[in-house]
């Protein structure tokens, strides 16, 4: 989706600046705020993706102002009312009410180390051929979508050179949706700088980004 996440090429945001030695963590609730997502993902109830969705659609005012892991705490309270597990009145007031949707899975401490180790893999096994190969030159689509994907606004339209194709994986844009799995060939597709940003762009830059195929059509 166009939100206040996306903000390739924007402007008057300021520099970046390095936070020299920077920790992992800024504080001990940022670690809660890890955990319980892990734990509450490890429910089973929404995807990688549709979690994505729920942070980039934020008001934009909330989430320039929040921390990355402010960010991360009231998405998952976005979903878990979604899905049944909290209820408003319960954020409201801090009181677990007596009715509440119970998980299918329960991560259990000892667990998670192995879980965090194998991680979530997402490749999956293609159905047709890749539609492209490598040194291929495409253009991506132009699209404003409502829900969450990968396509960033700034790379919309634009010509580029596929480098690599990386494989078959799942496709965010139906997965933020709750849609049933799809899975797409993935490509690293190459843009100079000339082409994303114009006359202003440095043309000994390039940038690379991971598309989908059904971001891409032939140049």
């Amino acid at each position: 989706m166009n939100s206040a996440h996306d903000l390739g090429g924007q402007m008057a945001f300021g520099p970046v600046v390095p936070e020299p030695n920077e920790p992992v963590f800024h504080g001990d609730w940022e670690k809660r705020v890890l955990a319980i997502n892990v734990a509450a993902g490890a429910m089973g109830a929404w995807t990688i993706d549709e979690i994505r969705h729920a942070r980039e659609s934020l008001p934009p005012a909330q989430y320039l102002s929040s921390t990355y892991y402010e960010i991360w705490l009231a998405a998952l309270d976005k979903v878990l009312v979604k899905h049944g597990f909290l209820t408003s009145d319960e954020l409201a007031t801090g009181k677990p009410s007596a009715e509440r949707r119970e998980p299918k899975r329960v991560l259990k401490g000892e667990e998670v180390a192995g879980v965090l180790r194998r991680g979530f893999p997402y490749e999956r096994e293609a159905k047709a051929p890749a539609r492209f190969a490598a040194g291929d030159k495409v253009r991506t689509i132009v699209m404003h979508p409502q829900h969450h994907t990968r396509l960033p606004r700034y790379a919309r339209g634009k010509e580029g050179v596929v480098e690599r194709i990386v494989g078959c994986h799942v496709f965010p844009d139906t997965g933020s949706q709750g849609l049933p799995e799809t899975a797409q060939w993935l490509y690293t597709v190459v843009f100079t700088g000339s082409e994303l940003w114009g006359r202003d762009g440095d043309p000994t830059s390039a940038v690379s980004i991971e598309a989908w195929e059904s971001y891409l059509e032939p140049a």
